[in-house]
């Protein structure tokens, strides 16, 4: 054989299968929705994930190839190294998965939960985030209206004149080239599409506020209506702690409920942290997005939760309380 032909054979070899007619190249990530977890939501349906504490490429394959809908790669209280994070976003690309779907919409949401508390409003933090690609951020100790607002105004770029969601008025820095390539979208794509949901229907992106002092439970009506929240996301940990009370004492969980409510009037998605027992009861509640446990248990904790999930649609189905 000669050397050509071996060369041939060699880059045949490890051309990937053909796209769907239907998805090509050029198409596979401009009619699909890339964020599985809005996808879900939309249709109301509740969403499932862990907290992710161990920064590794191998942590992150697991992840991005095991049946979770999210996971929250937690810098704040992990180091905040985000050379440990590109390389764990890297390794969550999972391409057989991604050529079998014919499209560019990943099974498992990456969202970080960033080191800044809301009160300190480090916009630098936020921005190198997203510039590695992340598809969301939760954003810890958010106490007032003024914390969310300026989280969401972190998140987002500029918009153009005229735009009926304008306001916030986005600061994040334009720098979306590797963000752009690890969608699979052209810089202008990017741009279009990393807005805020549901401020922005189309956008991509999701802002989940930590709810989890006593101020942000006396603030939390106007917290919730502040214009680019996605969701809220329950402490039950750090919310006993900031009312002075055991974690299992009845005032903290009517301060978890008052949440609850308080996302329901507004129309936010609200989510939490719960064991597997706890499951049933917080989806009863009317939590959408649940965090179900962490790097030690990927897929098992999730599908505990997805059997409870489906205990309960059954009950319902069936009229059973």
């Amino acid at each position: 054989m000669t050397g050509r032909a071996l060369a041939l054979v060699t880059v045949v070899g490890v051309l990937p299968p053909t796209l769907p007619a239907a998805q090509t190249a050029d198409t596979a990530g401009k009619d699909v929705r890339l964020n599985r977890v809005i996808e879900r939501t939309e249709k109301k349906e509740p969403v499932f994930g862990i907290f992710s504490h161990n920064v590794s490429t191998r942590t992150g394959a697991a992840v991005g190839s095991s049946s979770m809908d999210f996971v929250i790669i937690d810098l704040e209280h992990s180091p905040y190294d985000v050379s440990r994070l590109e390389g764990y976003l890297l390794a969550m690309t999972d391409k057989r998965q991604l050529i079998q779907k014919g499209n560019l919409q990943p099974d498992v949401v990456p969202i970080v939960r960033v080191p800044s508390a809301g009160r300190e409003q480090l916009l630098f933090v936020i921005k190198q985030v997203l510039d590695l690609g992340v598809f969301g951020v939760l954003v810890p100790h958010i106490d007032t209206e003024a914390d969310a607002l300026a989280a969401v105004r972190a998140v987002r770029f500029p918009q153009r004149r005229g735009v009926p969601d304008f306001k916030p008025e986005g600061l994040r820095g334009v720098g979306y080239g590797w963000p752009a390539r690890y969608w699979g979208l052209t810089g202008a794509e990017y741009a279009e599409r990393a807005d805020v949901w549901p401020l922005d229907p189309k956008g991509e992106m999701l802002l989940w506020l930590m709810i989890e002092t006593k101020a942000s439970i006396d603030n939390i009506d106007a917290i919730a209506r502040t214009p680019g929240v996605s969701g809220l996301f329950v402490g039950p940990s750090d919310l006993a702690f900031s009312m002075g009370l055991p974690f299992n004492d009845t005032e903290v969980e009517a301060a978890i409920l008052k949440v609850a409510q308080a996302g329901k009037a507004a129309g936010v998605p609200v989510g939490t942290l719960t064991g597997g027992a706890g499951v049933k009861q917080r989806l009863e509640q009317g939590f959408q997005f649940l965090a179900v446990g962490g790097d030690s248990s990927v897929g098992t904790s999730v599908q505990d939760a997805r059997r409870a999930n489906a205990e309960l649609q059954k009950q319902k189905k069936s009229g059973r309380p």
